[in-house]
């Protein structure tokens, strides 16, 4: 028996000399340690007052990865006397949730509380997130969730009512090179790489602090005789792929981006936001068809090319397809960007639309019903219908709204591009208009 004892302290004592991921090596200690993310760990940040107060709540964590929400949450229960329990929603079903929630009624009946860490929160279904509501109410678990989606979308009402989302911000480049100098001093020794290749290597990382670390262990297991430039870097090093997801936040975030930089008339921004999503991945295609959106929804008859012009790009994009289709809808996309802005038949169909909702079922007038039966003629289908053609100016100024209904009016032209145009016609109808009931 002694032997099966001290063979387990034998497999300690050679895990824990073991070596250790610099990452790892590297997490931080203390709150304090934490690089970055002082908007909810400064003192009068959320975090902070939490804290200073001992009043510490369920939080959920919401941010990219790499930026520091396992770490924290292990430190919040460190700076508490909270166990901590890590689980991921991936691999965690309702048993061994069941076994996590018994375990922390145990520990809470000998005056311990269970800071309970699940990251990839989001992952879990209704009724996985709404089996925490009971432990978190009577205080059997402080609930910290981490997520990279948006928590609006991706998790419960009931959930976020007991929750604060704290927002964790992707790390800049300056929070970058201060973890690049923790790593050099823990490591005893400077990085071989020219200054422009260290700003190039912290540009790889993309504002993640644990892909940062990867690549400087990386790097500084080579071999070199000198400092590398940024040619010799990008030999050997492939740069890290942008945090995109097509079916996730990061996608809709940018085509926003892209939508409301045409709507700005920033064909530079527009150009930006489309590149980084075509290098992210996305389809040309999809691009094009919000592109043609645009030109529906925010140029419409300002200038009724653009939503042609779109088209044709798209129709280009397919006949030639990658890399040169791309060209053809950048090029929408910069005449989408300089064209003259409406969204008067937008807000006039949106209009057009409620009151459609609002009045029912209500008949047209009979004057402008046909009347093929000699029926429908003795019912009045078509009685007193003016012909416009025959009318003065080819306007017969009739009603067109049912009987009864106000006249109605939606669509407001704007006095920009060809819609100035459409304006004085608008305005010359009115006119006619007036003069033909009066």
């Amino acid at each position: 028996m002694a032997d099966l004892f001290d063979t387990g302290a034998d497999a300690g004592a050679a895990e824990a000399s073991a070596p250790r991921p610099l990452a790892d090596r590297l997490r931080p200690q203390a709150l304090d340690e934490v690089i970055g993310q002082q908007q909810v760990l400064g003192p009068e940040a959320p975090l902070g007052v939490m804290l200073e107060a001992g009043t510490l709540g369920s939080i959920i964590f919401w941010g990219p990865p790499g930026v520091g929400k396992t770490t924290i949450a292990r430190l919040l229960a460190h700076a508490t006397d909270m166990h901590f329990v890590q689980i991921s929603a991936i691999f965690t079903g309702v048993p061994e949730l069941r076994k996590v929630f018994e375990a922390a009624k145990l520990r809470r009946k000998t005056g311990q509380g269970t800071l309970l860490f699940v990251d990839e929160i989001h992952r879990f279904n209704k009724a996985q997130q709404d089996g925490f509501l009971p432990h978190m109410e009577d205080g059997t678990i402080l609930l910290v969730g981490a997520t990279t989606e948006n928590p609006s979308f991706e998790l419960n009402a009931a959930l976020l009512s007991r929750s604060q989302v704290l927002v964790l911000e992707r790390l800049d480049n300056d929070d970058l090179e201060r973890l690049v100098q923790r790593a050099e001093r823990e490591l005893d020794r400077p990085l071989p790489l020219t200054p422009e290749s260290r700003a190039a290597l912290l540009d790889m990382a993309d504002g993640d602090g644990r892909a940062l670390l990867n690549l400087v262990e990386q790097v500084m297991s080579w071999r070199t005789t000198s400092d590398l430039d940024v040619n010799a870097l990008k030999t050997r090093l492939m740069k890290r792929a942008a945090q995109y997801d097509k079916g996730g936040d990061g996608h809709y975030n940018l085509i926003s981006a892209l939508h409301k930089s045409v709507r700005g008339s920033d064909p530079d921004a527009a150009l930006y936001w489309y590149a980084r999503m075509l290098e992210a991945g996305e389809d040309p295609r999809y691009l094009a068809r919000r592109i043609t959106r645009m030109a529906v929804e925010d140029i419409s008859l300002a200038d009724p090319q653009a939503q042609a012009f779109c088209l044709q790009s798209w129709e280009t994009y397919e006949r030639i397809g990658s890399p040169e289709g791309e060209l053809a809808i950048a090029q929408a996309l910069v005449y989408l960007a300089l064209a003259p802005k409406s969204n008067a038949v937008y807000n006039a169909y949106k209009a057009a639309r409620r009151a459609a909702k609002q009045t029912g079922s209500l008949m047209p007038p009979k004057h402008i019903l046909n009347a093929p039966t000699k029926l429908m003629r003795e019912q009045g289908y078509g009685d007193g219908y003016a012909y416009d053609h025959n009318a003065e100016d080819g306007f017969s100024g009739q009603d067109y709204f049912p009987d009864g209904l106000e006249r109605m009016h939606f669509y407001d032209p704007v006095e920009r591009g060809f819609e100035r145009d459409l304006r004085k016609r608008v305005d010359y109808f009115a006119k006619l208009r007036q003069k033909r009931n009066s």
